[in-house]
């Protein structure tokens, strides 16, 4: 009987372990080994590995956020990303189930557990960022069991696979078609999921309206309130982008509603949400800082407090309470650990606020740390980059302005004055150096009795305390030994000796808040005195011994500048560095007043005449937005006393709409210099002079005065050509092209200065005519003869161009001979032979001397030399 047991069983097992015959036993067995041991255990890693995604990604809630809440990293290298031996793990069980439990019988799948096998298999691929192999997961489930009880869900899965592929069009359809056949049948948590996943593909396809209406429906039917959270408080920021202030409202409050029944996170970042689209001119805000403060003070709000506290300053900061915005900021920027943005936020704002200030050293400070903190391809980084890159220009105008104000004022002092200033400044140069050295011994006193307490051992306690007056330490009563504690306050010893030294500082406190700066009887100041005589210092001492030799009125009397010559130049240098304050303060922050304050101190500081006009102009435009009258009066003074400057030109032009170009100021100055590449230099500068009484005031004005400096320089030489140069760096130092024409006046115009005419040797020689206009009939004609001529045997090696000269005047050059003789031979031959008979005076000259007179327009210099 055993044996016939033992035989049956094991032909009952060989027959359930069969994966090609189709009975009940086999099919049962298969199944049941699937689902309860290998998918088991694949779902278990599958699990896990989402939970480590989970664990490395943080929402940004600054940004929208995307409605699947499981993101995977971006790569940001063509290094291979490691791979993750969970999702490794629930790959390698769901080939296993496919491999060894898959019953293809008569083209039919009779485990009724492979298509989940599968698709556990396209899930893995899918968080792994394999998505082709997943996609081909998920067809074949879709593919081969079309009556699964996972078809559903697989469709979703493939159209989130084809969504990361930048299918979004293709997802619309075919979940659209989805809902639409079979949205009676779907489950709640089916039809939620569907609905998300056609938002993310609508809002991938900018189309937020729809994407709102289907994010909706999935809030609507998740069973999920975590999802729910989400949802809802997606819809506040789309509603929020797109200005819908209480639409927004309504699900920020719907998130807050439900409390604990979604992550804390959203509750938060709801609150925060809400409280930006708070109006504090139409709303509350006694109720908005009582619900505020409630949830500052909420024990189970400390991981938000640094959001909350940013958001507290930021409501201060819009209130315009300055000090309290700060405060809040500061608290933000304490708690804030890893969160790079809310840190470069707090960084923003508190720029911003001394920014509003004029202190601008300490705004560029707080624009730096901002700037660590940004990312660098953002548009914010680049804009706040920009304001850091102009305070630049402030600090050291107002650095130099400071220090040459501070120099002309003692110069402008009388002998007695100085030594009085100066006798102050070393009396509280001693003061404070005393104070340091009393400092150093209290620390110096302190470290020592420190190392002898902590040299005498155990026996020798009650020596101490007898030497600051306290009784010997009582034995213990259990062990018979002193007691004795590592910790400060538990050792009566170490508290007494602080006791002491602290009422050697600092006196009798009460113990208040700011008790620092209770009185002035022990303020830190006497402190230093009571605690130099405590540690029997004599503060004589102290003074002699750190009073440096220079610390004499003769010592600063001496470095003062004495030469008319010196203190011109720093004059110069100040007045400079107010007009370009001026400048910035007009043109970069829109500060009129400080603007004003800089250009009327300048004024009155005969700065130089160059200075003047400009000044003038620029306190015009400012008083144009803050004050009418002044306006008139300038306006008045410019045209009245400068009739011929390029200021009163603009001034008298007070109707720019019947000048004649149309379009925009920068297609204006692309068509304008592409005349200019065409060298139609007087065309450009006929146009340059209208476009810039068009477009006065606009940014564009500048280019427009570079390229009119260049064209100047063309037509009327290298004299010309400094000048208007000159007038480009004056009048808009802070613009590239102002910079440029400074770098050009500082580094090009001096070589060119250099160039003079020279009688060096050389094998390139050109003729030139003196023609008029392009378009005189002479020009014409002569340039036909030239053409005869260069086409004629012989002269292959000539060419020749048609060269600006003047506004008025051109030279057509013939270029390419190699010696004076072949020129002039040349020239004789077109000038006798009657084929030609040109009548125009042929100028011989060489290539080096032709740059010079076409630098400095100086034919008449050259042609006198010649006679000579």
């Amino acid at each position: 009987m055993r044996k016939l047991i033992i035989t049956v069983g094991f032909l009952f097992f060989l027959v359930a372990c069969s994966t090609k015959r189709d009975s009940f036993l086999s099919r049962n067995s298969h199944a049941l080994s699937t689902e309860y041991n290998i998918l088991y255990n694949g779902q278990i890693g599958l699990d896990k590995g989402i939970k480590d995604i989970q664990s490395n990604l943080k929402d940004n809630f600054w940004e929208r956020l995307p409605i699947e809440k499981m993101q995977m990293p971006q790569e940001e290298s063509n290094t291979p990303r490691p791979a993750n031996a969970n999702f490794e793990l629930a790959e390698t069980k769901a080939t296993k189930a496919i491999q060894k439990h898959s019953m293809n019988i008569d083209a039919k799948e009779r485990n009724p557990q492979i298509d989940e096998a599968y698709l556990l298999l396209g899930k893995a691929r899918y968080y792994e960022q394999r998505f082709l192999p997943a996609l081909d997961a998920f067809n074949y489930i879709l593919y081969k069991y079309p009556n699964s009880s996972k078809i559903y869900e697989a469709k979703i899965w493939r159209e989130k696979t084809n969504m990361r592929l930048g299918n979004d069009a293709l997802v619309v359809n075919n979940i659209s078609t989805m809902l639409l056949l079979k949205q009676k049948e779907l489950k709640k948590q089916i039809l939620s999921d569907a609905n998300a996943l056609l938002s993310e593909a609508y809002l991938n396809l900018e189309e937020k309206d729809s994407a709102i209406a289907k994010l909706k429906l999935a809030a609507q039917f998740t069973t999920n309130t975590n999802d729910k959270g989400r949802y809802l408080f997606i819809l506040g920021q789309l509603y929020q982008e797109l200005g819908q202030k209480d639409s927004a409202r309504y699900n920020y409050n719907a998130v807050i509603k439900q409390n604990r029944k979604s992550d804390r996170k959203y509750l938060i970042h709801a609150q925060v949400r809400k409280a930006q689209l708070f109006d504090p001119k139409a709303g509350d805000t006694t109720l908005f800082l009582k619900r505020f403060n409630k949830l500052l003070q909420d024990r189970e709000n400390r991981p938000y407090l640094a959001i909350l506290n940013h958001q507290m300053g930021a409501f201060f900061d819009q209130q315009g309470q300055q000090n309290q915005a700060i405060k809040y900021y500061t608290i933000s920027l304490n708690k804030t650990k890893d969160q790079e943005y809310l840190m470069a936020s707090n960084y923003r704002n508190l720029a911003n606020l001394y920014f509003k200030n004029a202190k601008y050293p300490i705004a560029a400070k707080y624009y730096d740390s901002t700037l660590v903190k940004l990312n660098p391809k953002t548009r914010e980084f680049n804009k706040i980059d920009k304001i850091r890159k102009d305070l630049d220009e402030v600090i050291l105008y107002e650095s130099i302005a400071a220090q040459n104000d501070s120099i002309l004022n003692l110069i402008a002092l009388t002998p007695e004055q100085q030594k009085h200033y100066f006798e102050n400044h070393i009396e509280k140069l001693k003061k404070a150096e005393q104070a340091q050295r009393v400092l150093e011994a209290i620390e110096k006193e302190k470290q020592e009795n420190i190392a002898r307490n902590s040299a005498a051992a155990g026996n020798t306690t009650p020596i101490v305390n007898q030497a600051i007056g306290l009784p010997p330490t009582r034995p213990d009563s259990k062990t018979g030994s002193q007691t004795n504690s590592s910790f400060y306050f538990y050792n009566p010893t170490t508290v007494a000796y602080g006791k002491v030294s602290f009422k050697k500082i600092w006196g009798n406190r009460s113990g208040t808040a700011n008790w620092r700066l209770q009185n002035t009887k022990n303020s830190p100041a006497n402190a230093l005195v009571t605690a130099a005589d405590s540690l029997q210092i004599n503060p004589q001492t102290v003074a002699e011994a750190i009073l440096p030799e220079n610390h004499t009125t003769a010592y600063y009397i001496q470095q003062l500048p004495t030469a008319q010559r010196t203190i011109d130049s720093i004059s110069k240098e100040r007045n400079t560095a107010y007009y370009q304050l001026g400048v910035i303060y007009k043109e970069k922050f829109k500060e009129y007043a400080l603007a004003t304050q800089k250009l009327e101190q300048l004024l009155v500081q005969n700065p130089e005449e160059k200075l003047i006009l400009p000044t003038k102009y620029n306190l015009y435009k400012i008083y144009q937005i803050t004050n009418k009258e002044k306006a008139a009066a300038l306006h008045k003074e410019i045209t009245s006393q400068y009739p011929d400057s390029r200021y009163a030109q603009i001034l008298n032009h007070a109707n720019p709409e019947a000048l004649s170009f149309e379009g925009t100021p920068q297609n204006v100055y692309n068509a304008i210099y592409q005349r200019y590449q065409e060298e139609q230099y007087t065309t450009v500068l006929e146009n340059l002079e209208t476009a810039i009484l068009q477009f006065s005031g606009e940014e564009i004005v500048s280019k427009l005065e570079l390229l009119k400096a260049n064209t100047v320089g063309k037509l009327q030489g290298l004299a010309a050509y400094k000048t208007s140069l000159q007038y480009v760096m004056t009048n808009y130092p802070n613009t590239e092209e102002g910079k440029k024409a400074n770098e050009i006046l500082n580094y090009q115009i001096p070589d060119l200065e250099k160039i003079t005419f020279t009688t060096k040797e050389t094998f390139n020689w050109k003729i030139l005519y003196l023609v008029g206009s392009q378009t005189a009939t002479d020009t014409q004609l002569l340039e036909e003869k030239i053409k005869k001529w260069i086409a004629s045997p012989g002269h292959s090696n000539i060419r020749y161009s048609l060269d600006s000269y003047t506004a008025t005047e051109n030279f057509i050059s013939l270029h390419g001979f190699s010696s004076e003789t072949q020129a002039k031979n040349s020239a004789v031959f077109l000038r006798d032979n009657k084929a030609y008979k040109i009548a125009p005076k042929a100028i011989l000259i060489t290539n080096e001397n032709y740059k010079v007179i076409q630098i400095n327009k100086n034919l008449t210099e050259f042609l006198q030399a010649l006679k000579q």
